[in-house]
């Protein structure tokens, strides 16, 4: 029957399933497949394209869909990349609306050459490009730069984040080639700002071949103020005065402004922000370590119309800045992630206010608040509604049963909850039993055990409901992380993680989970995309043999530090995992290189190269492509090392690591880390880190 509905309707039909399950659908027949990729190019899916010989083909079918969302990784100037580019700018080019070139080295030849082929753009992203400003030559031929302004005249979304060499020169030559900008980002650019600047005095206006002024920067705005709406200067070092300028610019009326990590500015730039762009939606202040209350206080009274706000990393921030919080009726997220001194009774207080409109939140942030309690996540939970699709509550160390069980009853809706390090949480919170009695004669795990064999002996009412509020009330789960809720066993996992639409789980650092877990876990979340199980030391081949069957769509897999493991359970993952795209197996004494450079080979969507990273059997694998929902970007999966210094991290085989993550035994996850990795040969301990 499905056959002869017509290609519209099953389009329609098939854009309502997340992206993988419109990939299971596009296999069924030939009428399907098209429907899927109609439905794909409907939603703007962003197509990741490894820059090699192998894609050509790619790139022509991809044309042939008319796709026009793409991003191209590993691109360079060899003659490879120079191909690929001109069968973009042939197949993909006429209609293809958002281009990605982030982190790639083309060259400007061929640069120019794609974008003169790609009349319809609308985003354009060179953010990590060095390569085109390194000479500062680029569109410095007055013919040239007229010929790619025709073609960039629809431009709306220009990011150059991250480009060391950018100059007001070069700036200044590519902005007016796209005269319609409404989209800027800056971002970790190195931006100078002359100290007359501070004084109200602008100079001279001539742009400067060597360095990225505020000043250009600021005549730019001024220029476009009418059109310019969106702007990202994080990591630029923004002055207070340098914020003032910017914000009372005539007819700049600015919806989003991203400034993370301005360690410099003050809450008095931040009230005059508040002033000046009362129209503001989107505002990013994380990071700005020098802002306190008066800064929450004027967001909440002059913005209005904020739908999301983020705030991580304010020390100084209090409950008291958060009653102000009230006045933002259409707030929709919210990140207050590492403020320690917020409790959320003030943020309590706020959402609760008779004068708050129905805009519920749908997603906050509170993870590694120390100060968070029981008492006011109690306070939180029922103002927060059943609106509310993402929490995330990592590292709030003093949580405990009772908060889970809380969020279990009254956020039902939730997709994401996360739950990392919350070490008090027990299997009593995830089934929805009472605390156990205190008798000396019975442990409380006996105990446990007992009730759930009695339950298992009563005869199954397909009907029945989950008795008490258990993690099983939270039905639309997609993505649920566990990691190092240390007290947590088979007891708890194998009953209450029954959700057949999760996509992302991590159970790391769980030393309990053994594989009868694992293998109810994997009945009961057959949709897995990305598991993490690094650190669970009582696992075996075993286990895997039969729970791998039930994952056909894993593409992310962390095992690092899964002592029992051997390459039997490599073969059991080639056999069963075809989609695999990244697998962690660092510190795995059991696995040798030739295991994994065998599993890569029967899994050839899985390309990249293993890497043997002494001592401790530890491998890194550097991934390709990932689906066309993964970011576009270049990353180490794992690589276990000692403490990164400069000297150490000289590697020319490895590619440069964006992010860091602290010591797998600390409390937190993800830190700012060095441009660098490390040379393998250097190492000489194995405190583990993970680069991811």
């Amino acid at each position: 029957m499905a056959e002869s509905l017509p290609l519209e309707m099953l389009t329609h039909i098939l854009s309502f399933l997340p992206l993988s399950d419109q990939k299971e659908a596009s296999l069924v027949s030939r009428a399907w497949y098209c429907a899927a990729q109609n439905a794909l190019r409907e939603t703007n899916v962003q197509y990741n394209i490894p820059v090699s010989s192998a894609s050509l083909p790619v790139i022509k079918s991809l044309g042939l869909r008319g796709v026009t969302c793409i991003s191209l990784t590993s691109l360079d100037g060899s003659p490879a990349s120079q191909q690929v580019l001109e069968s973009v700018a042939y197949h993909l080019g006429p209609h293809l609306q958002s281009l990605c070139l982030s982190g790639g080295s083309p060259t400007e030849a061929s640069f120019v050459a794609l974008i003169l082929g790609c009349p319809a753009l609308r985003s354009l992203d060179l953010s990590g490009c060095h390569s085109l400003f390194t000479s500062g030559t680029l569109l410095a031929q007055p013919e040239t730069s007229q010929r790619v302004r025709q073609v960039l005249s629809g431009l709306c979304e220009l990011n150059l984040a991250g480009l060391r060499d950018l100059t007001d020169l070069s700036f200044n030559r590519l902005s007016s080639c796209a005269p319609n900008l409404e989209r800027l980002s800056l971002a970790y650019c190195h931006l100078t700002f002359e100290l007359r600047l501070t004084r109200g005095s602008f100079g001279s206006p001539d742009s400067s071949p060597s360095q990225l002024s505020f000043h250009n920067l600021l005549q730019f705005v001024k220029e476009r103020a009418g059109r310019l709406h969106a702007l990202d200067l994080s990591g630029t070092g923004l002055l207070p005065e340098a914020l003032k300028a910017l914000g009372g610019v005539a007819g700049l009326q600015l919806q989003e402004l991203r400034l993370h990590g301005c360690q410099d500015l003050s809450t008095e730039a931040v009230i005059a922000l508040c002033r000046l762009q009362s129209g503001l939606t989107s505002l990013d202040l994380s990071g700005c370590s020098e802002l306190a209350d008066g800064a929450l206080l004027a967001i909440g009274r002059g913005l209005g119309h904020l739908w999301c706000l983020r705030l991580r990393k304010l020390q100084r921030l209090t409950d008291a800045g958060c009653t102000a919080l009230g006045g933002l009726r259409e707030l929709r997220s919210l990140d207050l992630a590492e403020c320690c001194l917020v409790s959320g009774q003030g943020l309590a207080q706020a959402l609760g206010s008779g004068h708050r409109a129905s805009a519920p939140l749908a997603s906050l942030s509170l993870a590694y608040c120390s100060s968070l309690k029981d008492a006011s996540v109690f306070s939180l939970i029922p103002v927060l509604g059943l609106s509310l699709r993402v929490l995330d509550l990592s590292s709030c160390v003093a949580l405990t049963n009772r908060t889970l069980q809380a969020i279990c009853t009254c956020l039902t809706h939730l997709s994401v909850l996360r739950l990392a390090w919350c070490t008090e949480l027990q299997d009593w919170g995830l089934l929805g039993l009472g605390e156990p009695s205190e008798e000396p004669a019975q442990e409380p795990q006996v105990q446990l055990h007992q009730e759930l064999d009695h339950q298992a002996s009563v005869p199954k009412d397909p009907s029945a409901q989950p008795q008490g509020p258990s993690l099983l009330m939270l039905r639309a789960l997609q993505e649920l992380d566990l990691t190092a809720c240390s007290k947590l066993t088979d007891a708890s996992l194998a009953k209450v993680l029954q959700f057949p639409e999760l996509r992302r789980l991590s159970l790391s650092l769980l030393p309990a989970l053994t594989d009868k877990g694992l293998v109810a876990v994997a009945r009961g979340c057959p949709s897995l995309e990305r598991l993490v199980l690094s650190h669970c030391s009582l696992l075996s081949d075993e286990g895997w043999a039969q729970a791998a069957r039930s994952w056909p769509r894993l593409q992310h897999l962390n095992l690092a530090s899964c002592g029992q493991l051997t390459e039997q359970t490599l073969d059991t993952i080639g056999q069963a995992c075809k989609q695999l795209r990244m697998l962690d197996v660092a510190m795995c004494p059991h696995i040798s290189m030739a295991a994994v450079r065998h599993l890569r080979a029967q899994l050839p969507q899985a390309s990249g190269n293993a890497i043997s990273c002494s001592p401790g059997q530890a491998w890194v694998w550097r991934p390709g492509p990932q689906d066309a929902s993964g970011a576009a970007e270049e990353t180490l999966c794992l690589l276990p090392c000692p403490l990164l210094t400069p000297k150490a991290c000289t590697s020319p085989r490895l590619v440069p690591c964006k992010k860091l993550t602290r010591p797998l035994l600390a409390p937190s996850f993800r830190s700012q880390a060095t441009d660098f990795v490390v040379n393998p040969n250097k190492i000489k301990n194995s405190r583990s880190y993970l680069l991811v």
